[in-house]
Order: C-alpha cells, then sequence, then structure tokens
C-alpha cells in the first residue's frame, strides 16, 4: 500500500526548502555568511546584514531583454539608478508573490527616493512569461515593478551573469511544467556593479536600509 501524500502546506513547505537549497548550492562558487558586502570605489567593503560574497567573485553584467511594455532594454537602460532584482517566473505558487510582495514594500518604504531604484523582475520562464503576461502580473504587486523577459539564450546569459539555477520541471500527475530557481534578491549600484544579495525571507527593512545606504554613496 502507498504512503498517504502529504498534505498541501506540507507540500510547499519542503519545495520552499528545496527551492532554498538549489540557490546555496548555486552560490557555493560565492559563498555564504551573515553579512552583505557593499564595495566602495576605494576598495573598501562595509557589513550591513544579509549575505557575504567575496570580491573577488563576479556577480551581474551586460544583459539584453524585453521589458513588459515590449521595449528591448539593457543594463545601460537602468544606468544612474540602482537595480534591484529578482528572478522567478508567473506560475511559481508561493516564493515569487511573496518576494515580490517585499520589493513592493521596500520601495513603499523609500518614499521619494524609490524613483532612484529600479526594481526588475526577470523571468526564468520566457516559454509562457511574455511581456504581456508579465505586465499582468507585476501590476499585481506595484506598477513600479518592471518585468523583464527575453529568448531563452537572453535569459540563460543573464542567469549565467548573476549565477541563477534554475530548471523546468514536469511534476507528476500535473498538466503543465514548473520552474525550480533559486531566490535571491540583488542589489546593484547605479554603474550596474554588485552591491548586495538577500535571501529568501529578507524583510523589507533590511533591505530598504541597505538601498538607502547605497544611496547615500557619494556619486549615486
Amino acid at each position: 500500500m502507498s504512503a498517504p501524500e502529504p498534505p498541501p502546506a506540507t507540500i510547499r513547505w519542503l519545495r520552499t526548502i528545496r527551492l532554498i537549497a538549489y540557490g546555496l548550492a548555486a552560490l557555493l562558487a560565492v559563498g555564504t555568511g551573515a553579512a552583505l558586502w557593499l564595495r566602495h570605489d576605494a576598495g573598501v567593503e562595509q557589513r550591513l546584514g544579509g549575505m557575504a560574497v567575496p570580491p573577488s567573485v563576479s556577480i551581474g553584467g551586460p544583459f539584453t531583454l524585453t521589458d513588459h511594455t515590449g521595449a528591448a532594454v539593457t543594463e545601460a537602460s537602468y544606468r544612474g539608478r540602482l537595480m534591484l532584482i529578482f528572478f522567478g517566473f508567473t506560475h511559481c505558487p508561493d516564493v515569487c508573490p511573496t518576494e515580490l510582495q517585499v520589493i513592493a514594500e521596500v520601495l513603499d518604504a523609500l518614499g521619494e527616493d524609490a524613483a532612484r531604484v529600479a526594481p526588475l523582475f526577470v523571468t526564468v520562464d520566457p516559454e509562457r512569461d511574455t511581456p504581456e503576461a508579465l505586465a499582468r502580473y507585476v501590476a499585481l504587486f506595484d506598477p513600479r515593478i518592471i518585468g523583464l523577459t527575453g529568448t531563452p539564450e537572453q535569459i540563460a546569459a543573464v542567469a549565467r551573469a548573476y549565477r541563477v539555477y534554475y530548471a523546468k520541471v514536469h511534476p507528476p500527475d500535473a498538466t503543465e511544467y514548473t520552474m525550480d530557481h533559486s531566490s535571491f534578491v540583488y542589489l546593484m549600484d547605479a554603474e550596474g556593479r554588485f552591491a548586495g544579495l538577500f535571501r529568501h525571507g529578507a524583510p523589507a527593512a533590511e533591505i530598504a536600509a541597505a538601498v538607502r545606504a547605497q544611496l547615500r554613496r557619494p556619486g549615486a
């Protein structure tokens, strides 16, 4: 006799734990810890809370994608603003809605300074996440959030640049596939350089404090 199927809440919890584990495994080359590192022009680093990333590790880089209005964009499109980036997909049942809600709370907490931040939601499911689908989805959380999609090759390239894990999964007896993916929020400075990394579950107040610190830097 087969074992009884666990309740849906338990399944969602186990899936969230698995996603976090995948994300941590994907970032083993980056390193983990209890501090967020902000790189200063002089090479000095400051701990503000979050995760630790060795300064020798490269995160981020050029990308070419399409935003939720259908416009072609690159990383240079957001130059002069901080970028707050999260990778996910619109069919995500729990992790993505949670993180996008946190990003919306960060924008609210920043007040007028939110205009100096580009909040980007990059899909890892370009097959289903068209610009139109992203436009409907990001509007559920905050109209300031920008949805980004692209060809599978473009998504793979930006995921490599940010060391993002993702994979298509076909659950047994399911009619549609889902996506496993790492669930970190990236903070990039006004020049597009890596400035911080937050694990899933980081509170909005912690992220907002790091964004404010970055905005106070000379030249930000």
